[in-house]
């Protein structure tokens, strides 16, 4: 005899379908949790190992902002030793320059012509004077320029004071200065010139010479009015002393 089934296996196999389809999507619920939590704590792991990182590059840099510092200072230091290191061997170099500008001062002047002022700003110089006329004014600005000490002379006034004087014509130039390559070459080497030897011996005894010619030029006054030359050579000859007045009957030696 056939068994006929009567149950309502429909709604008990959609009942089944249901119950199956809220599993799977549970385990697709808790799957997808899972890898939002490996996830998270993946970021996390990176987030902590990149602050390491920049806390460690934050580190270094300040120990290279420190060094950047201690830099800068040793080379302003060095700045300011190389300033004052120039400025040393500026004056090393120039150190003769007024004793043989004295001397080309004697040189360059013509007999027509007599200074009455001189001022040195650094590598130029204001000359002024008086003159018997405008040819000796040029011929001196031409002895200027031939000087090895002086380079270029621009006339910067000329004057007729039509007076009664020898030497009407006043005058004024300025003067650029120059030094020799043989002056440098000798500063060089180390062979200073002789104006800028020791104080003592005929070297030292020419630089008095060579102011008192220049102050005769300046001033117009003769060279026996000059007392310099005596100093030198009492400084040059210091062993020769009064002599003492020798006993009755005695000679002088």
């Amino acid at each position: 005899m056939a068994h006929v089934n009567l149950l309502p296996w429909r709604a008990e196999r959609r009942k089944q379908r249901e119950r199956e389809f809220y599993m799977q999507l549970g385990a697709a619920f808790l799957a997808s949790v899972g890898v939002l939590l490996l996830w998270v704590f993946w970021m996390n792991q990176r987030i902590d190992n990149q602050n390491e990182r920049n806390t460690y590059l934050q580190t270094e840099i300040k120990q290279l902002d420190v060094r950047i510092a201690k830099i800068k200072d040793l080379e302003t230091v060095r700045s300011h030793l190389l300033a004052r290191k120039q400025i040393i061997e500026q004056l090393q170099a120039d150190r003769s320059q007024m004793v043989h500008l004295f001397d080309e001062l004697v040189k360059t002047i013509p007999t027509s012509a007599r200074l009455t002022g001189l001022k040195q700003n650094g590598q130029s110089m204001s000359l002024d004077g008086v003159a018997q006329s405008n040819a000796s004014v040029a011929e001196y600005m031409r002895n200027i320029e031939v000087s090895p000490w002086m380079g270029h002379a621009d006339l910067r006034k000329t004057e007729n004071s039509h007076d009664a004087s020898r030497m009407p014509y006043t005058f004024g130039l300025d003067v650029s200065l120059s030094r020799p390559k043989t002056d440098d070459a000798m500063g060089e080497d180390g062979a200073a010139p002789a104006a800028a030897g020791s104080a003592s011996g005929p070297s030292a005894a020419s630089v008095p010479t060579v102011i008192g010619a220049a102050a005769k030029a300046v001033t117009g006054t003769p060279a026996k009015s000059a007392s310099v030359p005596a100093a030198v050579k009492s400084e040059a000859k210091p062993e020769i002393t009064p002599r003492s007045v020798p006993a009755a009957g005695g000679t002088t030696p």
